[in-house]
């Protein structure tokens, strides 16, 4: 972690210094703002501590409740948020207060007494073999207050507005004596203190809808959700008990004559979650969500015989059909027309399914982020309006994604045993689609954030419009071992990796040419891009990966590009030259295991951590044209 950049620090170094609206932030909802977020759910709460390190733009967040979210309903946590918290800093931090599923199990009925249950397999999670980073279980209310602090500590000091609802909205017609520089005039509602009941209205550039299921933005831009809801029906509570059940701790995915049970330990040592099969659904007036919490858990014991539940405490319980639904587009851009987006719809607003795959929360987030350094880009003047028609035109076909995977795997969660043939197949599928349901599946299709594949071979292990999947490294600096995507924070940041090729530092190479063109050619993105009086890495993190052991480069040979002074001080920054080659204390190489080419490549990573572009180090030519059509000159 690095501070001191603006001087000696002795408190806490997460806590950035303010700039921008955050040096005076007024306390009262202003009358104009940029960006204005309906909801503090998990995309809100992401979307704000990501634009809080965009200090120029004026970020509200409204929540009609009067305060934080105490008792939150979602808790699968895939490791691509995980590592997502990592970019946002607080991965480690919530890693230490979650619940780790290092293995899931599986039960179905015995063949010696049907009635009975016995446990049929035992899986590895597939947290373990797909990514660095685990699959975690913890309270949705912790994962707000993270963010809630990012967002608060970062340069804008971003909180949200409680006790203020979103009532309606209105886009008036960019260019219209109505527009003017805030077209988006949206009416609110204070619901608590003294001022609850009032109303008002508030303009802003942009509105971000991340108010849920039944969201109001939604229905103010004329989105139709699509899809509905299955005649099935599941009972889910939190519980702390006393039991005979071996795997209480573990896990499982319950099959029995009784029913079906998917049951996941919770964080803190004693709470879990289950997930109980009631049944298909006899009418559709929805009257199993009145079930009471006493046949759900009478239910439970049912499946789980011959174990059996002593709930010893009911921390909360729901009863809900499984629905999938999808909406038909997340803005309000009208197909055909060359206007810009204005509203955006994320998580919940945008789509909703079962909470047995664990994916909603999760995807919600990659909701916010895909959107957030877009808002900041567009409103800060680096990038052009066109960017944000990016956002719909990627997510949706992750949320479609999503929906089938979500309904294949609660199928298969609900069958009775005699339409089982093979008591693996669960635990199979399971393991066998683990890269969707972590989160790593997701790629963009090219566009003007993401590269033709052209020269993908010459990174093989960094597919184009995928996450930037990380490996070790060793600082050149000091020598210790490090994970290089470890290093890319949620700050609004291009990253541009420079894999060196065979000659070493301050020798003549492909890699002192690309470097001298980086840091003098006006049509480099370095130059071209970054305001003018900025640090030379404001928008620009430049990084360079040499293939030699780290005690074989000399630091100071490496090109000024990958070593540029900074800050008010004007501090040359050690922590941007890598060396890939084994030590005693790093086994792996990332040439070797990302399939980067001995000739060398340039990876340029977006600032949601999404592979834009794979390069030759010669093809400086296309390195500028890619962000031409990017980013606006400065």
């Amino acid at each position: 972690m690095q501070f001191h950049h603006y001087g000696y620090v002795s408190s806490d170094p997460r806590v950035l210094p303010a700039a921008g609206v955050g040096l005076d932030r007024p306390e009262e909802l202003p009358d104009e703002v940029d960006v204005l977020i309906v909801g503090s759910g998990p995309a809100g709460m992401l979307l704000s501590a990501q634009l809080s390190q965009y200090p120029d733009v004026v970020t509200r967040v409204i929540e009609r409740r009067d305060g934080r979210l105490v008792l939150g309903q979602a808790d699968g946590i895939q490791p691509r948020s995980v590592e997502t918290f990592q970019a946002f800093g607080f991965a480690e931090r919530i890693v230490a207060e979650a619940y780790n599923i290092g293995y899931m199990n599986f039960w179905g009925p015995d063949p010696a007494d049907r009635q009975n249950i016995i446990r049929t397999s035992r899986t590895e999670d597939y947290g373990f073999k797909i990514s660095e980073f685990p699959h975690l279980i913890v309270n949705q209310a912790r994962v707000l207050d993270y963010f809630a602090e990012a967002a608060a500590h970062g340069p804008g000091r971003i909180v949200p507005d409680y006790g203020v609802e979103f009532t309606g909205l209105t886009v008036h017609e960019t260019g219209s004596e109505a527009a003017g520089e805030y077209p988006v005039e949206v009416q609110v509602r204070y619901t608590a203190g003294d001022r609850a009941g009032e109303e008002r209205t508030v303009r802003a550039k942009y509105v971000a809808g991340c108010d849920g299921a039944r969201s109001r933005v939604r229905e103010a831009i004329g989105r139709k959700h699509l899809g509905g809801i299955s005649a099935h029906a599941w009972g889910v509570m939190d519980v702390v008990v006393n039991t005979d059940f071996p795997d209480w701790r573990t896990k499982c995915a319950i099959n029995s004559e009784a029913g079906n049970i998917l049951h996941i330990p919770r964080e803190g040592g004693y709470l879990c979650r289950m997930y109980i099969d009631l049944g298909e659904v006899a009418d559709d007036k929805h009257e199993v969500r009145k079930t009471p919490i006493e046949a759900i858990i009478a239910k439970a014991n049912d499946i789980l015989h011959p174990y059996t539940l002593d709930v010893r405490e009911v921390a909360w319980f729901s009863v809900y059909e499984v629905g999938h639904r999808v909406t038909d587009h997340f803005d309000d851009r009208e197909e055909g027309t060359d206007a810009a987006p204005r509203v955006f719809l994320t998580g919940d607003a945008c789509h909703t399914h079962s909470a047995k795959a664990g994916q909603g929360m999760n995807v919600s987030m990659q909701d916010g982020f895909n959107l957030g350094w877009k808002l900041g880009s567009v409103v800060t003047g680096r990038s052009p309006a066109e960017l944000l028609a990016t956002y719909s035109a990627e997510r949706q076909p992750v949320a479609q994604q999503l929906i089938d995977f979500d309904r294949e795997w609660s199928s298969l969660m609900a069958r009775k045993p005699e339409e089982i043939s093979d008591p693996q197949e669960l635990a199979n599928y399971y393991l066998g689609t683990a890269e969707f349901p972590s989160g790593f599946m997701t790629r963009y299709e090219p566009s003007m954030t993401t590269g033709e594949a052209t020269h993908q071979g010459l990174a093989s292990g960094f597919p184009i419009g995928k996450r930037f999947k990380s490996s070790e490294v060793s600082f050149v600096c000091d020598g210790n071992v490090v994970h290089l995507g470890h290093h890319a924070r949620a700050d609004g940041r291009w990253r541009i990796y420079a894999f060196a090729d065979a000659p070493a530092a301050g020798e003549a190479s492909a890699l002192a040419s690309w470097a001298e063109w980086m840091s003098s050619s006006p049509d480099s993105p370095l130059t071209r891009f970054t305001p003018e009086g900025a640090d030379a890495d404001a928008v620009f993190d430049v990084k360079v990966i040499y293939q030699q052991p780290h005690e074989d480069v000399d630091i100071m040979g490496a090109p000024e590009v990958f070593r540029p002074k900074t800050g008010p001080l004007g501090l040359m920054d050690w922590e941007k030259v890598f060396a890939a080659g084994p030590s005693a204390w790093c086994s792996t190489d990332i040439f070797e295991e990302r399939g980067i080419s001995r000739d060398g490549a340039v990876v340029v990573v977006r600032p949601d951590q999404y592979v834009a572009h794979v390069l030759p180090l010669a093809a400086t030519g296309e390195l500028a044209a890619f962000f031409q059509g990017t980013m606006l000159a400065r």
